[in-house]
């Protein structure tokens, strides 16, 4: 009589297939993309500390660097380098205000300064009364090539 109850230890397929362990693998090439994803976004991202001014009273009309009128109430500003239409995120460190502005144009010539803003950008960050302001500058998107 046998006990159907009992495991047959002599039986094969009693003992399950012993599989190599592969999630920590996986979860290990998984990670690593993940951060070289990451890190190589922001290796790129540009940030910058300095003064900033505003422009606008007798260039409205005029074209700016990148053949386009200036129009003071838009949120533009002007780069030395930053390539045209990169977005870059301006605060005024004074009192912590913000705001998203687009390269389009050439400047500021004046030393020590790292970013003209437009009338309109400047009305965001309350700087139209001192002229000039220290600000950090973040690049929030590069343009589309």
């Amino acid at each position: 009589m046998v006990n159907s109850h009992r495991c047959r230890t002599s039986d094969p397929w009693f003992y399950p297939v012993r599989r190599p362990h592969v999630a920590p693998t996986v979860l290990f090439i998984i990670g690593l993309l993940v951060v070289l994803g990451c890190c190589s976004g922001c290796a790129h991202r540009l940030t910058e500390e300095g003064l900033a001014s505003w422009y606008g009273p007798g260039f409205a009309g005029n074209l700016t660097a990148n053949g386009e009128r200036f129009r003071p109430c838009k949120r533009t500003a002007a780069h030395k380098t930053l390539p045209f239409d990169t977005r870059v995120r301006v605060t005024n460190l004074e009192n912590g205000r913000k705001v998203v502005v687009r390269i389009n144009d050439r400047g500021p010539y004046v030393d020590g300064r790292i970013i003209d803003l437009s009338k309109g950008a400047a009305r965001v960050l309350k700087m139209l009364d001192s002229g000039v302001v220290k600000v950090k500058l973040v690049v929030i998107r590069e343009p589309k090539e």
